[in-house]
């Protein structure tokens, strides 16, 4: 995808990146003019100190008190209108990246399942991160720089031709000769800055896949090969900035300084020959060389940052590449249809993750409110699909799913996630405390949270804790037990009070100490919803009203316990194989 990424074309890029100015106009063009205007008073105080030179150098007179106040009263203006107009600037700028950041943050999460599944979750938070800092960059100081730069090349060229045209335009034949310079370092440095930047974004994929799998990695003393495997993407990476460095060395600094000197040169010996002819006042030949600095100088700073201003181009387009995806979550109508029962009915579904092989074949069931069924089966076989087509995180292809008679597709999102309580087998706990992770951001008041917490038998551990509700949770709620962690992972889903329940393999880690306590916090949870569960262990589903026996995802056996048992086929042997190894 990195290839991609960057397809865009560098001014549709820059233009998308001022759209995010229109909300802060106002200030933008207020901080414009005083930018303007201290670029105005950079213009006067060099003809001031030309006066200065001429008129009072040689002999005192009383008018050189009022000469130096205005000039250091220029300066001091020039200061202060200078700071208000970058801090603007500054105010601006950090504005328009949070609003970026807030966009790119709101698309990630209305992007569908599958792209999460394809793109590595470094690689997402390099995008939120360094490159939002880095688009932040160059709107606090180098789009300043830039604009400043312009008025001040136009203003300078302006009163230089005011006060010698004819030496200016032959100093302004110079000017080419570094926009040839800066073209050549554009091309030649845009490949390297945008491998640069890639290279970063997979050192962050490769840290957070690390620190994920931290475990896995020790228990298989992995720890070599990972970090050979982290020392090759750094050295590749420290290569390329490198590069990079060494081309910002080569075309920027030393090659235009050496312009600014040849320009030098030319200018005194044109003072030097024209002295020759007409003396030349020293006040004019100091002005016009003050005028060369603030000719070039701008130019030398705007060519300093424009590495910068590449890798900010660069990383603008890698984030618009995630706000443009279109791998975005199945659509839902936002109708008032709403979920009264709970009744669900599988027709003629058939499902495939990339368009070629199936996962669900075919697949019809039916659950009625207040009925438990259970799905059992080999791993890929397509139990975990149903979940996740039912959910919404994918697009089915063909057949229908209804719940009370409707398409799922007329419910509203929030009606439908609302009404549908997911517990996985890899409960996942928040950074916070016991009471927001129960909560999860719902409309629900603390009463509701103790009551859930005590439906499903998490309360009697809960109330131990030293800060109870308030106990502060680390993340991933390490500090707690699998059963622990599962309880509150039930509180979560009950304190909404959903109409269905989606349970995917919710005891398959529990530790027998707790899965007492787990199963008869389901039984209770189960009691008049209507319930889908996976199971791994078939002993936890023997209760269930129909169970569905899956193999490549068609369903091929369908009965409660005792009749798929009768049947003596997949069922049968899945239980015997499982009451053998719990024999042993």
């Amino acid at each position: 995808s990195s290839d991609l990424m960057n397809k865009k074309a560098p001014q549709n890029v820059f233009w998308r990146l001022l759209s995010y100015v229109k909300p802060y106009l106002f200030l933008t063009i207020a901080a414009l003019s005083f930018l303007l205007l201290t670029t105005v008073i950079r213009s006067i105080i060099p003809l001031l100190a030309s006066y200065f030179i001429d008129h009072y150098v040689h002999q005192v007179t009383d008018g050189v008190l009022l000469v130096l106040g205005g000039y250091f009263g220029l300066y001091i203006l020039q200061m202060l209108f200078q700071y208000i107009g970058n801090f603007w600037f500054a105010k601006v700028s950090y504005s328009i990246v949070r609003d970026i950041r807030q966009d790119a943050f709101s698309k990630m999460e209305s992007l569908g399942m599958a792209y999460f599944d394809q793109t590595p979750s470094g690689s997402i938070v390099s995008r939120l991160t360094n490159d939002t800092e880095s688009i932040s960059e160059m709107f606090s100081g180098i789009l300043s720089s830039f604009i400043s730069a312009i008025f001040v090349v136009a203003v300078t060229l302006y009163t230089m031709f005011a006060l010698e045209w004819k030496l200016t335009s032959l100093i302004v034949l110079f000017l080419p000769i570094i926009f040839i310079l800066v073209n050549m370092y554009r091309k030649k440095s845009a490949p390297v800055v945008e491998k640069t930047r890639s290279l970063l974004s997979q050192i962050n994929s490769k840290l957070a896949e690390s620190i994920e799998g931290i475990r896995i990695i020790q228990a298989f003393r992995q720890e070599e090969r990972l970090s050979d495997e982290f020392e090759a993407i750094n050295q590749e990476h420290l290569a390329f900035a490198s590069r990079s460095m060494a081309l910002d060395s080569l075309f920027l600094r030393p090659a235009l300084s050496l312009i600014k000197i040849l320009a030098y040169a030319f200018l005194m010996t044109y003072f030097g020959l024209d002295w020759s002819d007409a003396p030349v006042s020293a006040g004019l030949i100091y002005a016009f060389i003050q005028y060369a600095n603030r000719l070039f100088d701008p130019l030398l700073e705007v060519t300093q940052h424009f590495s910068t201003l590449q890798t900010s181009m660069v990383s603008a387009g890698r984030v618009f590449t995630l706000m443009d995806q279109t791998i975005e979550e199945p659509r839902q109508e936002s109708t008032d249809v709403r979920i009264i029962k709970g009744d669900i009915v599988f027709e003629d579904v058939s499902f495939s993750y990339d368009g070629k092989r199936k996962i669900l074949d075919h697949v019809s069931f039916e659950v009625k409110k207040g009925q438990t069924i259970a799905f059992v089966g080999a791993t890929g076989s397509g139990k975990s699909s149903i979940i996740n087509v039912f959910m919404r995180f994918y697009e089915f292809q063909s057949g229908r799913i209804l719940i009370d008679g409707q398409d799922i597709r007329q419910f509203a999102p929030h009606e439908l996630r609302s009404n549908i309580g997911l517990v996985l087998q890899e409960p996942f706990l928040y950074h916070g405390t016991i009471a927001s992770n129960i909560q999860m951001y719902q409309d629900i008041s603390q009463d509701d949270i103790i009551e859930a917490a005590r439906f499903v038998d998490a309360a009697p551990f809960i109330e131990k804790l030293p800060n109870g509700y308030q106990q502060l949770v680390t993340e991933r709620g390490s500090s707690f037990s699998t059963g622990q962690r599962q309880l509150l992972a039930f509180a979560r889903t009950m304190a909404s009070q959903p109409k269905i329940l989606i349970l995917d393999e919710a005891t398959a880690n529990i530790d027998s100490e707790t899965e007492q306590t787990v199963q008869h916090s389901l039984e209770k949870m189960r009691k008049g919803r209507t319930t889908i569960a996976i199971a791994h262990r078939l002993s936890t589903i023997q209760d269930a009203d129909c169970i569905y026996v899956l193999d490549k995802g068609k369903i091929i056996e369908s009965g409660n316990h005792e009749e798929l048992l009768a049947l003596k086929g997949t069922y049968h042997r899945m239980y015997e194989l499982q009451a053998g190894q719990l024999a042993r």
